[in-house]
């Protein structure tokens, strides 16, 4: 059962104490109002968040584990800075990897399966064309999620939610378009494939959807100056 893409698991689960504080600072990276590279103070954060450092740190390891965050030992907490050759590298592994995983979920996919891909995809791009793009861009990394939870491999799954993870920081570093999010029909068609019972049309659409996401952003982007946490988060 699809689980991943339905919007009442997200109610149900209790918030952590931490979670406002993972959003927060979730929502200003990939929105570029943090900038890469920017250190990440436990006592500079409780002090904007009034809460214990032990909340903080617990809001630090989560973004870590998204790959947001680097946590370095005898150093403390920096917003990840993914170079180009590890962008390149995360976007080739997801090419090898996701066409097998579009394949096989449009082998098993169900009928309720589909139905919740494509009301994800309609919160998707309400985020997008609201202006959201944090959330729009999650909400694609969780699409893709999506489709290998379908596919039910959860090696293969587990692989897909690292990479599309580190990928989130990736688009909102380095890109050009706006549809860089998948607002184009890309994740429309791959649902048309994966309803159809075509295994060999979703994989080729998923391999191309991937080569435009690494075509969509700019590699050659310049470094900005990490900036004031204060004046950032308050």
């Amino acid at each position: 059962m699809l689980t991943t893409l339905r919007p009442e698991n997200e109610r149900k689960k209790p918030a952590a104490r931490w979670s406002p504080i993972y959003h927060g600072l979730r929502d200003a990276i990939v929105s570029h109002r943090l900038s890469p590279g920017t250190k990440l103070p436990e006592d500079e954060l409780a002090s904007i968040y009034s809460v214990s450092r032990t909340v903080i740190r617990s809001a630090l390891q989560a973004l870590a584990h998204d790959w947001l965050v680097r946590l370095e030992p005898n150093r403390g907490a920096f917003v990840a800075q993914p170079s180009t050759k590890e962008a390149r590298e995360v976007f080739e592994a997801r090419a090898l990897i996701e066409p097998r995983v579009a394949a096989l979920a449009a082998k098993v996919a169900k009928p309720e399966d589909v139905l919740l891909l494509r009301g994800h995809l309609e919160r998707e791009h309400e985020a997008l064309h609201a202006g959201r793009d944090s959330e729009a861009i999650m909400l694609s990394a969780m699409f893709h999620v999506g489709i290998a939870e379908i596919a039910d491999q959860s090696v293969l799954m587990g692989f897909v939610r690292d990479l599309v993870s580190h990928s989130s920081l990736i688009i909102a570093l380095y890109w050009r378009r706006r549809d860089t999010t998948c607002e184009s029909h890309a994740h429309h068609a791959l649902v048309d494939a994966i309803e159809a019972g075509d295994p060999d049309k979703a994989a080729q659409l998923m391999k191309d959807h991937l080569l435009d996401l690494l075509s969509g952003l700019d590699l050659n982007r310049a470094e900005r100056k990490p900036e004031n946490l204060i004046d950032i988060l308050r």
